[in-house]
């Protein structure tokens, strides 16, 4: 991949001796670069050298679109920074070489812009290993390279000494190993230095071993003219063919099957199509609904969280006669292309948000919506994206048993240093709680954005271990873990010593001399901090990190001051403590108390009815009893179960649950024994006849489930396909017979028509009949004899068919049994490997 470092200009900032230029000449200058090719989205290119072939990533390189490059770094095997001579090593090329190290990737670095006189090689390679460390070679200079490459290594050094020259294989074993990097100077422009750095490439690089068994990594979403939705991805190991399905897991960490209907080998914007692809290919396949940038296939996990985010939450302003919905849905479009963007309802101000890197990326975002969709819109001058941790170890429990419902989670939350995110553990039993509810947890904690109690903003920097929890057989429902795993993390960060976090600029400042005490007094305002100031002829540089909310219009300032011969860039420069923690929480007004929605209250059951008890006294009431461990049994802050419960403990569950007991509490506990009752003898109704009949209300389904949701507001169809195939799936499992019913949506006179989708039969009910209608007569027909299940959350549908005899399942209990089965069928198909 190439990997771009640009020059960065700020507005109005005179450059080289020429003239500021105006707002009007800036951006005038952008959509010209725009319309020549400036790089904004990665594209894809195939190039061939003597011996090798490269797949050639084109990365963008200005700040406001590093969340484009971050996600291709992933796929990687080598990578080229192209870095501007002019410029020398800025901010932001720091960035690019911690995430390239991150990412582990073996890179070559070309200098741009040589043919200008005043540039010298020596300088930029010092700069490289002051600020950059690493073993960074001058490749382009013949006469004394392999002496300086041997410099890099013991056992360089040897061989060169015994042989008075370097094996090509050895110098590439150290390329890939990143001990180190080679440096090539010239200008693009002019095509000096291009020839060298391709051969190199060409010599320097080795094949990538790949796993046998298959795996797939996605690093970006987009849709083609037509609007079809493509999936790129390297396949990092096996093969990959049409029509093989991929099991991966969708954004919310649920498990995802996907179908790959075509294989598109992209060069510039032109494709082919192939039947399969093998191990080191970039492609994009098409077919995939629920992929995200980061996920992965096969044997590949979800991706690293994203060093690169957005910093600036902006309202999007819409035109008067524009329908919000509308805006929202295309909108989600372009968030599966740039996950980054994060975009927000905000239910009670009826509005829409998103996260921006900067100007530039406003601009190019709504010429892109007036492009694709014919709206323009606006944004505010927006607003810093705040996050909370915590500061010291803390525990959290959450209980929800309101009748015949039951879920009780114990988490442990840990601060980590800044910039890890959150990070999930487990150090609960399997015999306390089943595998697939310890992984119910896990999901629900990475399904949404939680928040902290200071001013509602998203929570980082900690590791949540989940330490204890417990289930009931009979009366655990689908969503029960979730509500005991939100109030349980909620509950931690009430009890916990939380941390305000604001983002930070990491910046480069270059003033004359006599300007230096000025710049490190505004620094010091601004509540930034910086190094020691470095001394170059009659300039001084100073590297540091400033709050974002106090800098944002520093570089007019600087050029005021220093009268244009100043020079300030940013890079992002992660999160640190927030300078002005108590102001930011008074503006934001945020009550935790109040928030009926995101709570740490516990929901128990005493008297046949479920009761609220506060977060403050939650923990006495937890059916778990945990006590602190003392530091000889465990570290300071980890909790130990007393788990076994005693028949007293057993019998007041079950009375909470039940109400108290009229008869000797203590018969079937084995105090008492006592004979039982004369029972009246009653004719059982008999056991059910035949396959299982289970009816699915389709679109009930569909406008209940998230990810089918999402996928309506694109194409309804889409979404009524998607559910075809996830029942097919269901039902293979189950070996049942499922009838999915449809309300009637054609052309008026229709007279309704079944058909065999594979292995379920599908309804389209008549004109003027509903699905409700049709699941109300069927039932009532079969449920007499045979066992018929109803999947629906109409609540009047439901009354109905219990009284015909058939069982009811709600759309979220369902989801719930699906997702069951469909992990139960992986695991056959693992073991089968």
């Amino acid at each position: 991949a190439i990997v771009h470092d640009p020059e960065i200009v700020f507005l109005d900032e005179p450059t080289g001796g020429v003239d500021p230029i105006t707002r009007r000449q800036f951006w005038e200058l952008i959509y010209q670069a725009a319309e020549r090719g400036i790089t904004i989205f990665a594209k894809q290119a195939i190039i061939k050298l003597k011996n090798t072939q490269f797949n050639l990533l084109d990365t963008p390189g200005h700040m406001d679109f590093s969340a484009e490059m971050e996600r291709t770094l992933q796929v990687l095997d080598y990578a080229v920074l192209v870095i501007s001579g002019t410029a020398g090593v800025q901010s932001h090329t720091q960035t690019l070489c911690a995430l390239l190290s991150r990412y582990n990737i073996p890179t070559f670095i070309f200098v741009n812009k040589m043919d200008m006189a005043h540039i010298e090689q020596e300088k930029i390679l010092g700069q490289l290993t002051q600020f950059m460390g690493g073993q960074w070679v001058n490749f382009s200079d013949e006469i004394s390279r392999d002496e300086n490459i041997a410099l890099t290594s013991e056992s360089l050094m040897d061989e060169f000494l015994n042989t008075d020259t370097l094996s090509l294989k050895n110098v590439a074993q150290a390329i890939a190993n990143r001990a180190l990097f080679p440096c090539f100077f010239g200008s693009a422009l002019k095509l000096q230095g291009v020839a060298e750095l391709l051969s190199a490439m060409d010599v320097y690089t080795t094949p990538k071993k790949y796993h046998e068994t298959f795996g797939a990594r996605v690093f970006k979403i987009s849709f083609d003219s037509q609007g079809v939705r493509l999936t790129h991805l390297k396949i990092t190991g096996g093969s990959l063919k049409v029509k093989d399905v991929m099991l991966g897991k969708d954004s919310g960490g649920g498990d995802s099957l996907e179908k790959v209907n075509q294989i598109r080998l992209y060069s510039g914007e032109k494709f082919r199509v192939v039947d399969e692809v093998l191990s080191g290919t970039i492609c994009a396949v098409t077919g995939p609904v629920s992929s995200f940038a980061g996920g992965g296939y096969g044997f590949e996990e979800c991706g690293k969280t994203a060093v690169i985010e957005p910093v600036m939450t902006y309202r999007v302003i819409l035109p008067f006669t524009m329908d919000a919905s509308v805006a929202l849905s295309n909108l989600r479009l372009l968030e599966q292309e740039d996950p980054q963007l994060h975009i927000h309802w905000d239910n009670r101000l009826k509005e829409i948000h998103v996260q921006l890197m900067g100007a530039i990326q406003i601009e190019i975002l709504q010429t892109i919506i007036e492009e694709r969709f014919g709206f323009h819109v606006g944004f505010d001058s927006g607003n810093i994206v705040y996050k909370e941790t915590i500061e010291e170890p803390v525990s959290g429990a959450g209980h929800f048993e309101p009748l015949k419902h039951y879920a009780e989670v114990h988490l442990h939350l840990e601060p980590l240093e800044r910039g890890r995110g959150l990070i999930l553990d487990s150090s609960c039993s399997g015999d306390e709680l089943g595998e697939n509810f310890q992984n119910l947890v896990g999901n629900h904690l990475l399904e949404i954005t939680h928040t902290g109690p200071l001013t509602n903003s998203p929570i980082t920097d900690m590791k949540i271990t989940l330490t204890h929890g417990r289930a009931h057989v009979k009366h655990t429902e689908g969503g029960d873990f979730r509500e005991a795993t939100y109030r349980a993390l909620r509950q931690g960060l009430l009890k916990g010593k939380n941390v305000l976090l604001e983002p930070y600029y990491g910046f480069k400042m270059e003033v004359p001399m006599e300007n230096i005490g000025r710049a490190l007094t505004d620094i010091g305002q601004m509540h930034g901090n910086y190094e020691p100031p470095e001394t170059m002829e009659n300039r001084s540089i100073i590297r540091g990190k400033v709050p974002i909310s106090t800098s944002r219009d520093y570089q007019k300032t600087l050029i005021g001051y220093t009268k244009g011969k100043g020079k300030l860039t940013f890079s992002m420069g992660g999160y640190g403590t927030c300078h002005n923690r108590e102001q930011v929480i008074g503006e934001k007004g945020y009550d935790p108390e109040k928030d009926s929605v995101d709570t740490g209250n516990s929901i128990f059951c005493a008297q046949g009815c479920g009761h609220t008890v506060n977060w403050r006294d939650a923990d006495e009431h937890m059916h778990i009893k945990i006590k602190k461990a003392t530091k000889d049994e465990a570290p300071q802050g980890v909790f130990r179960p007393t788990t076994t419960a005693t028949d007293g403990e057993l019998l007041a569950i079950y009375e909470r649950t039940y109400g108290a007991i009229k008869q000797d509490p203590r018969i079937g506990f084995g105090k008492v024994k006592k004979e039982a009752p004369q029972e009246k003898p009653y004719k059982a109704r008999p056991l059910p006849k035949g396959p299982e009949y289970i009816l699915v209300d389709g679109y009930n389904i569909i406008f209940a489930w998230e990810e089918l949701i999402a996928l309506s507001q694109e194409s309804l169809d889409a979404a009524r396909m998607k559910l075809m195939d996830i029942l097919c799936n269901y039902c293979a499992y189950k070996q049942c017979q499922l009838i999915l019913v449809f309300d009637a949506y054609k052309v008026k006179g229709n007279v309704g028509n079944i058909e065999q989708y594979h292995n379920i039969t599908v309804v389209y009910t008549k004109e003027a009949e509903t699905a409700d209608m049709y699941i109300e007569k069927v039932t009532h027909k079969m449920a007499s004899d045979h066992k018929v299940s109803v999947a629906t959350s109409d609540n009047l549908q439901q009354m109905i068919i219990s009284g015909h005899g058939a069982y009811r399942i709600s759309a979220m209990d369902f989801l719930h049994q699906v997702d069951d089965a469909l992990e139960a069928v992986r695991d056959i198909l693992r073991n089968m490997k």
